[in-house]
């Protein structure tokens, strides 16, 4: 078969893919994060064994792969170790995607943009081709219908980046999410509101890298969760994506990585700023079992519920609240 054909026949393939929310009018998600395969052994043979029986548990209509799928630069091979990365929910039939991290492209041999095309050619990964003229890759959105074959709710999925392209400038460490980024947001928003009749549509996100504004509800909110890495590893340049979010009203929620020991979770300005529960080892001089987050949406509903399920198979509904230590300043 020519290879214009094949791509084409790929492409249609993807775009017929459709998530569905499910007769109960659920849809669950799992969230597995920084699970960073790079060489199988005991540890990542014990870490597939884990998503399994949460997949088994769990019965997900929707994985979803928040970065560092893969640490390439540690990885002799890392197209087969992003093909382990995500054999559990392709051998279980599972409907999955994945949005990258810093780790995932460290290898020299290794771009994000053959990683985005290596998961578009798994049979049961959901993610959609990159949208022209956007920054980076693995920047897509996904509907989920209704009984009527109706959009009841979106998922959107952004890059977020690796390394600050002005470090050399002493500008942060880590990169953030591009103005271009926003703009393909805001208009897929707009898109997807005036087909819903001007109602915003029930919404989350999913990328690796926190925003900076997830230091702003540790210091300054109540929130639910554990904060063991001492530092929301957030870039130092904030582009609005929040605000845009604000303004947009879609998005209930965002469920990030990249700081394997935060788990928490809390509210700012009506959105939900959350962490996954690390899928890999935590690097941390204190037990912090590994897991997934969970997180359900109900049709018809501006509202999500989620919960924590870990190795041992404990489920954690009911996260320790964390009281705010910084002071807001008096006008």
């Amino acid at each position: 078969m020519p290879k214009c054909q094949s791509d084409c026949l790929e492409r249609e393939s993807q775009l017929r893919k459709t998530l569905h929310f499910n007769r109960n009018g659920k849809f669950k998600i799992v969230q597995f994060t920084d699970t960073e395969f790079c060489t199988p052994d005991d540890e990542e043979l014990q870490m597939k064994a884990m998503m399994r029986r949460i997949l088994e548990a769990e019965q997900p209509d929707l994985v979803v792969y928040t970065g560092d799928v893969i640490s390439s630069n540690k990885s002799p091979n890392p197209i087969q170790a992003f093909k382990d990365a995500v054999s559990v929910p392709e051998d279980m039939q599972i409907p999955w995607a994945a949005v990258f991290g810093n780790h995932d492209s460290e290898a020299a041999d290794m771009t994000r943009e053959q990683l985005h095309n290596l998961q578009l050619a798994h049979r049961f990964c959901y993610a959609q081709p990159d949208p022209p003229n956007v920054q980076g890759a693995g920047n897509y959105a996904l509907e989920i219908l209704d009984e009527q074959q109706q959009p009841a709710a979106a998922l959107y999925f952004l890059d977020s980046g690796s390394y600050s392209p002005l470090e050399h400038l002493r500008v942060g460490f880590y990169d953030w999410i591009r103005r271009s980024q926003i703009a393909w947001y805001t208009d897929t928003s707009y898109r997807l509101t005036a087909r819903n009749g001007g109602a915003p549509l029930p919404s989350l996100g999913f990328f690796h890298i926190p925003l900076p504004e997830y230091n702003d509800i540790w210091d300054f909110s109540v929130c639910y969760g554990q904060k063991l890495d001492k530092y929301c590893c957030a870039p130092w340049i904030n582009t609005g994506f929040f605000a845009a979010m604000m303004e947009m009203g879609d998005i209930m929620g965002t469920f990030v990585g990249h700081d394997h020991g935060n788990d928490f979770w809390g509210t700012l300005h009506g959105i939900r700023l959350c962490y996954g529960r690390t899928t890999r080892n935590a690097y941390l001089d204190q037990p912090f079992p590994t897991g997934a987050r969970v997180i359900q949406l109900t049709e018809g509903l501006r509202s999500f519920d989620t919960w924590l399920h870990l190795e041992d198979g404990s489920v954690i509904h009911e996260q320790p609240a964390h009281q705010p230590e910084g002071r807001r300043l008096q006008t």
